[in-house]
């Protein structure tokens, strides 16, 4: 992967280390930085309405995230934990062997890992490269075999990292619209929303359509791609991109994850198609987006490869000036229970 163009360095102090509403905000109440033509602008999720217009298009992914992190045993007792990402279509599982600090980069193919009711998860092979040489995530079978949602569902919580002050329930991982269970993490652009906020924006004549990917676990590493993930863009919300910008309105994808669903989807030319299956496309500087014109996320780390997909809708130059205003202003709060963007390109 190439560098993104936008280059930051993230002040002590600027994780969100909660939800929102275990800090005294309503869902809605996180900052929003927006970002276009006229500037950079600071205000409240609640206020989206106001920087949107009638016939304007939100697209929306309903994947619901999984209890993807599972307690486990090494055969020898030792303690440790496995962050299951996806499964694929032979049945096997994708899983993260994690140490406290990160990956656990000493594990090997043919190695397994104690799970609960007596299950063996066995490492069969680095993926997606089966000859990486320090993989982050592994192909791996269980003994006996298991459907993962269930076993999750069972056994499973909610993936949480350091800097997080605790732990919270599933539902706190959740969007509102959340429908279809698959993601490791949540689509974390979508939790701002509330329902009486998506009521207000569809009464002021903002469309709002869904589609389905299933996030898997979030990149640590420095210019890691995104690994493939499964995904759905239905005929209806294809039509209502063709139609609204047939009409002059804005494509407004609400996540990173909603991009990358609808540019596999989309021709040269923008048109965007019915598809369902796995992508692994990766925006940049060589692919540009073709069908989305705007985009809610929230902020990401420095270097990251979401930063990549960000200039590809925005340009390098509106992301640059929209990271460094919030850098400056002091008060966003950066990963899944932080602040949020708005790009109007």
């Amino acid at each position: 992967m190439i560098a993104p163009a936008t280059r930051f360095l993230l002040p002590p102090d600027r994780e969100a280390t909660a939800p929102p509403e275990r800090r005294g905000l309503a869902r809605d109440g996180v900052r929003l930085l927006v970002a276009g033509p006229d500037g950079v602008s600071h205000h409240r999720f609640a206020d989206l309405g106001d920087h949107l217009r009638p016939g304007d298009l939100l697209v929306v992914n309903t994947s619901a995230t999984l209890p993807a992190a599972l307690d486990a045993r090494r055969v020898d007792g030792a303690p440790t934990v496995v962050h299951v990402s996806t499964t694929l279509d032979d049945d096997t599982w994708v899983i993260e062997p994690r140490l406290p600090d990160g990956p656990d980069r000493g594990v090997r193919p043919g190695d397994v890992l104690l799970l609960a009711d007596a299950v063996r998860v066995e490492l069969i092979a680095p993926y997606p490269d089966p000859d990486a040489v320090v993989p982050r995530l592994w192909r791996a079978r269980t003994h006996p075999g298991r459907a993962a949602e269930e076993f999750l569902t069972r056994h499973g919580r909610p993936i949480g990292y350091g800097y997080l002050a605790g732990s919270y329930p599933l539902g706190d991982h959740q969007t509102v619209y959340a429908l279809q269970p698959g993601s490791a993490e949540m689509a974390s652009a979508g939790r701002p929303f509330t329902e009486r906020l998506l009521i207000r924006l569809m009464a002021r004549g903002v469309l709002v359509a869904p589609l389905v990917l299933h996030a898997g676990v979030s990149s640590p590493e420095k210019y890691e791609p995104p690994m493939p993930e499964r995904f759905t863009v239905p005929a209806s919300t294809a039509r209502l991109v063709g139609s609204t910008r047939a009409a002059g309105g804005r494509v407004v994808a609400v996540g990173t994850t909603v991009v990358r669903a609808l540019e596999t989807a989309a021709d040269p030319d923008g048109t965007v198609h019915p598809a369902h299956g796995w992508t692994d496309l990766v925006l940049g500087p060589d692919r540009p987006s073709r069908a989305v014109t705007g985009l809610v996320t929230g902020l990401h780390a420095p270097e990251a490869s979401h930063l990549l997909l960000l200039e590809a809708v925005a340009g390098p130059a509106l992301v640059g000036r929209a990271y460094r205003a919030a850098v400056e202003h002091g008060d966003y709060l950066w990963h899944e229970f932080g602040d949020s963007t708005l790009f109007l390109p």
